[in-house]
């Protein structure tokens, strides 16, 4: 089964009854978020250092996953995070700590960001992974966001964004400020409902659905 566009209430609806009523902890469905965003990865090609920008939310604590699966297939990785790490809460804290005891721990950058530094980080990579902001965002991206999401935007690296550009506003489809140009969009579950704006595919570039183990049942209900 393939499902149409998902707006952000349905997305949003979806995770909660697939924990609260299936009982898939969502410690699992970010597992396999993650776990299925490195294979594309991997499929699309990596060759060289992959620079994963996470948020403080669920959609950094899918770039934290990330991180773990390519530091374990032997590529090189670095994570970097707009936060401190007392501000990491839930499941994403719990891949973060995963992270730290690999001896894999991100760069934390609360604002006012280093500029200097993260440029050079994005100069020597080969892919960015955008795990910064999900599709909750409803209001303008702020700072320091706004900076960052600037500055991937203006590498020649190609960026992978996690469920949608960091910036799209979900259900419209435009950028809510400034948004991720990104060169593929690894969408969780199904494509979101404002990627058929027609402005939407210079954010997007192509569009990849994730399977992340949500019950077709549990789609179908929910989908029309």
């Amino acid at each position: 089964m393939n499902p149409g566009p998902i707006s952000r209430d349905i997305s949003r609806k979806i995770d909660d009854v697939a924990i609260n009523d299936f009982g898939i902890p969502g410690i699992v469905l970010m597992e396999n978020a993650g776990r299925q965003a490195t294979e594309l990865l991997i499929r699309l090609g990596i060759h060289g250092p992959v620079t994963i920008a996470c948020g403080k939310g669920n959609n950094g604590g899918d770039g934290f996953v990330i991180a773990r699966h390519l530091n374990s297939l032997g590529f090189p990785v670095e994570a970097l995070v707009l936060s401190q790490p007392d501000s990491i809460h839930g499941d994403a804290k719990t891949n973060y700590q995963i992270l730290t005891k690999m001896d894999l721990t991100p760069l934390f950058f609360p604002s006012p960001l280093d500029f200097e530094r993260i440029t050079d980080l994005f100069q020597r990579s080969t892919w960015i992974i955008d795990a910064l902001l999900g599709t909750g965002l409803t209001g303008e991206t702020r700072s320091p966001y706004r900076e960052l999401i600037d500055l991937i935007n203006s590498t020649s690296c190609p960026v992978l964004s996690i469920d949608l550009p960091s910036g799209l506003d979900c259900d419209q489809g435009i950028a809510l400020g400034t948004a991720v140009h990104a060169t593929h969009t690894a969408t969780l579950v199904a494509p979101k409902k404002g990627f058929t704006h027609p402005g939407a595919s210079i954010f997007t570039g192509h569009i990849h659905t994730l399977d992340i183990g949500i019950p077709r049942k549990l789609i179908a209900s929910l989908v029309h």
